[in-house]
């Protein structure tokens, strides 16, 4: 059942289990019929059968030795020594939801200051005047971001603000800014149990990938097609040195 779970796809997680199990089964009994009908005609044999075989084999070799020694290797202990290590140490970061309005000029944004401070909608009036694209249409919303994430006189600006307060226009090399800040908050670490199979997956990763490293120096490599052999030597040769 795992197999052919396997070899559906990602689809069958959507469905009800009821659902799943028919389905399943439906796939088994039609692979079934299939391989009846193949050998009634005597396809059980000959080059393009075998050809075939030899790959499955291969496969299958290697989605056992993949289990046994990469996946089944790292365990939630693996996991949650990682996590106790590069993020149970993280501290909570400080992030701030703002909106900003970015105009070409000192003036432009002086004067759309002034509108905001006698009571205008920041929103609107970044619909309107904002040169910035990705925030425009949503009245300037930047959603939160944590500090290093934006330019200097940006973060400078933003995190010195209270909920609902707004800085005075300043310069980036984007242009001119005004900032208003709409929320802030502290992000905490995520829980273990929250990241637990993402961390389990990146260290199969790696370790697969160590384990193929290590695989490829034992082995010796002949690539017959000239193109592929080229492209490859290329890649171990590094780039060329400069003029």
């Amino acid at each position: 059942m795992r197999l052919a779970e396997a070899e559906i796809g990602s689809d069958l997680g959507s469905l009800p289990d009821a659902t799943k199990r028919r389905v399943l089964v439906e796939f088994l009994i039609e692979n079934q019929l299939f391989a009846d009908a193949a050998e009634g005609q005597k396809l059980g044999s000959g080059a393009k059968f075998d050809q075939r075989m030899q790959y499955w084999r291969r496969r299958a070799l290697r989605d056992v030795y993949f289990d046994s020694s990469v996946k089944d290797t790292v365990s939630d202990t693996d996991a949650k020594k990682f996590y106790d290590q590069q993020v149970g140490a993280l501290k909570p970061e400080e992030e701030v939801r703002a909106r900003h309005i970015l105009v070409e000029s000192k003036d432009k944004a002086r004067e759309l200051y002034e509108k905001i401070v006698h009571g205008a909608d920041f929103a609107e009036l970044a619909k309107a005047n904002s040169k910035d694209p990705g925030s425009k249409d949503q009245g300037g919303d930047l959603g939160f971001f944590t500090k290093g994430q934006m330019v200097p006189q940006f973060e400078e600006a933003a995190f010195k603000l209270k909920n609902g307060e707004v800085a005075q226009p300043f310069e980036t090399q984007f242009g001119w800014h005004i900032v208003k800040v709409d929320e802030r908050r502290t992000r905490a670490v995520p829980a273990f149990d929250l990241v637990k199979e993402r961390i389990r997956a990146a260290m199969i990763h790696q370790k697969a990938q160590q384990i193929a490293s290590d695989l490829r120096g034992k082995a010796k490599i002949e690539y017959v097609d000239p193109e592929i052999k080229k492209s490859v030597d290329g890649e171990k040769a590094g780039p060329a040195p400069k003029q």
